[in-house]
């Protein structure tokens, strides 16, 4: 939910449930935006390493946050600027996109270099995915959704990479409780960025700043948990980081052998205490779902 308010996409909060859960038909197109990011989000926490940093994977994205708009997926066709707009009614121009005619050959050239670094890596890891979204916004390739696809790129880039902490604290939460820098960096970063005289650090310490944090909070979690320590015990939790989002009792009893029911039961039941995990119906056929704090 955070990515979408970010961008000014929000519903009702007694509809949350039924548009991120439910089946029921969706009222508008904030709903529907609301659900098809959190179907993006769920392909990017299930599939990372099926998912090729590609421009088929962005488009991909993309039209998951935008479903229904007759754009979806596809590149803009129309020069767009990046405006801010005040309360007050007034705007201003706060970045001027790359031109519609090249984005294409602009999106293939970053992609290309996406690629390259993986082969040579000669920069951090974070670092290069900071630089990656820095100039993916400041492309802004679509006509809408590119803040969220950005981020979507920002998780997925993460997955691949080996930093898991976005499975269990959302980075959408903490950028929505930091907006003011997050835009404050971006613009920061982005002046200059046509003539490659740009400073991309703010943002990249920005990124940093993010993942760090969300780090930090899940240690914190891990040390109030009230699940029962011990070996079987974390293995469990590292099994039900890497079940899909939603799944049953026996899944994690084929996915631990050798443990008891009464410890997996325990687990599970302190995970549901703590907020990490809910339940729905009883006994064996119940349904267990990660909470993704924020998203």
């Amino acid at each position: 939910m955070s990515s979408n308010r970010i961008e000014g996409v929000d519903v009702e909060p007694s509809r949350v449930a039924t548009v991120v859960f439910g089946t029921r038909t969706l009222t508008d197109r904030d709903e529907e935006e609301v659900r098809g990011y959190r179907q993006a989000l769920s392909l990017v926490h299930e599939a990372p390493q099926q998912l090729v940093v590609s421009e088929a994977t962005i488009k991909r994205l993309q039209a998951a946050c935008r479903p229904g708009s007759s754009d979806a997926g596809e590149y803009k066709s129309r020069d767009t600027d990046i405006v801010e707009r005040h309360p007050s009614g007034t705007s201003r121009v706060r970045f001027r996109a790359v031109p519609a005619a090249v984005t294409p050959t602009a999106m293939a050239d970053l992609v290309s270099e996406w690629g390259t670094w993986q082969q040579g890596r000669w920069v951090a890891p974070l670092v290069a995915v900071a630089a990656f979204n820095l100039d993916f916004l400041c492309v802004h390739p679509f006509r809408d959704g590119n803040g969220r696809t950005s981020r979507l790129l920002w998780l997925l880039q993460c997955h691949q990479l080996g930093y898991d902490v976005g499975r269990y604290i959302s980075f959408e939460r903490i950028i929505e409780e930091n907006k003011e820098r997050y835009y404050e960096t971006l613009e920061q970063s982005s002046r200059g960025w046509h003539e490659r005289q740009h400073d991309p650090w703010p943002f990249i310490n920005f990124v940093l700043y993010v993942v760090r944090s969300a780090y930090r909070e899940f240690e914190a979690r891990v040390g109030e948990t009230k699940a029962p320590r011990g070996s079987k015990s974390e293995r469990l939790v590292a099994a039900i980081g890497q079940l899909p989002d939603t799944f049953r009792f026996a899944d994690l009893q084929r996915a631990c052998p050798g443990v008891s029911v009464d410890l997996v039961r325990k687990v599970l039941n302190g995970l549901k205490s703590s907020g990490d995990l809910a339940c729905s119906g009883r006994g064996p056929q119940a349904t267990w779902a990660k909470v993704r704090h924020g998203n």
